[in-house]
């Protein structure tokens, strides 16, 4: 099920952050719980999770909720519509304190999606809801900055547009922007010193998709 994140949820998406991102929690690069709960106070529609029931094995009667997946959210405006900027400086510096309702881009801040729940939809349905949200309230586009997972590898032989280029081209698997290719976004350019990232080496891809459903 995919639904709004209460403030009852920010210990279980703290944990599954440092599960989901466990090369970058390492360091300390995941959300804290008082901006998860910033988030949530400034705008709680945009916050979404995605929770799982089961039957807990020694008590096959009582029923347990786990969440698995969670996205945050914010609406901004980039003037002009491509124009460079770092993960804090779009975020609010993580807290969405720049968060404006009357802004035409929803910026997907995050996406985090436990190990053992990978690969089954979870992650497309949290983009989904997203994709769902931009239409409600007629938003001209969605936005991200997607971490070049695997650019690590081949730095010393590559530029990160030529890593992109060869992703696009089925050259170079790199699951982030495969996905965000795989649910209809297209990339627009390089992001240096987006986000302190070890394996992007802070490059990030600046990814775009327009609502068709938008009324200008």
């Amino acid at each position: 099920m995919i639904r709004n994140i209460s403030k009852q949820d920010i210990p279980q998406i703290v944990n599954l952050q440092r599960k989901s991102f466990a090369d970058m929690a390492e360091y300390d690069m995941i959300w804290p719980s008082f901006y998860l709960k910033s988030h949530i106070d400034i705008f709680p529609e945009g916050q979404f999770c995605a929770e799982v029931v089961y039957n807990e094995e020694c008590y096959k009667i009582k029923k347990k909720k786990m969440i698995v997946g969670s996205a945050s959210s914010l609406i901004v405006t980039l003037e002009p519509p491509y124009a460079e900027h770092t993960w804090y400086e779009i975020t609010g510096r993580g807290m969405f304190l720049n968060h404006d309702i009357r802004r035409d881009s929803l910026y997907g801040a995050d996406i985090s999606i436990h190990p053992q729940f990978q690969r089954q939809g979870i992650a497309s349905m949290l983009y989904d809801a997203r994709k769902d949200l931009a239409k409600r309230l007629n938003l001209r586009r969605i936005i991200a900055g997607g971490r070049l997972y695997n650019y690590y590898i081949y730095a010393d032989k590559i530029s990160p547009l030529e890593y992109v280029n060869k992703v696009i081209a089925g050259e170079i698997k790199d699951p982030v922007l495969l996905f965000q290719l795989k649910n209809g976004f297209r990339f627009i350019k390089i992001l240096p010193n987006n986000l302190y990232d070890k394996k992007s080496l802070n490059y990030a891809s600046f990814m775009e998709l327009l609502n068709s459903c938008y009324k200008g």
